[in-house]
């Protein structure tokens, strides 16, 4: 198995709860981000979350896709969520949320190994582009969220529609 600890953070123009509640609608994530083809709910978990559970399909900037279920194990709204995650990789995700003047600071971890052979020596003979893929992608998903961000309506924008 090929093993990657990636350690990514993102600087949104926008408050902590907004860039929260994103994050935890992960339903709505294809709807910003690049190369996540599909979600679809498996469990739903408790009234924080903990324990839902929901299958992920991205297709990588290389043309390969990743299919993985993520099974939510940790909520503190609005600074942390985390994850375990499992099938062509396994391992943790891990978002932490923390304000800043200009908006909301965002470190995303994630640690993983591959699990399915074709997919453990393409890693192994092709690291530095999986590593820029990973890169690649999330810097197109801190840039969507971003968007999405600015044109979402607000709170009390919804309630009058």
């Amino acid at each position: 198995m090929a093993c990657f600890d990636f350690d990514t953070t993102w600087h949104i123009e926008a408050p902590v709860e907004a860039v929260f509640d994103a994050l935890t609608d992960s339903l709505h994530w294809p709807d910003w981000w690049p190369g996540l083809v599909d979600v679809q709910p498996l469990v739903s978990g408790n009234d924080r979350g903990i324990g839902r559970t929901q299958r992920f399909v991205w297709k990588s900037r290389l043309g390969y896709r990743l299919c993985f279920d993520i099974r939510i194990t940790q909520v503190r709204e609005p600074h942390l969520i985390e994850g375990e995650a499992r099938g062509d990789v396994a391992g943790v995700g891990r978002w932490l949320l923390d304000e800043e003047r200009q908006g909301t600071r965002v470190r995303y971890t994630w640690h993983v190994r591959t699990m399915r052979p074709w997919l453990n020596l393409f890693s192994r003979v092709a690291r530095p582009l999986v590593t820029w893929n990973h890169h690649a992608m999330m810097r197109a998903g801190a840039a969507g969220l971003s968007h999405y961000l600015k044109h979402v309506p607000k709170p009390a924008e919804r309630a009058v529609q």
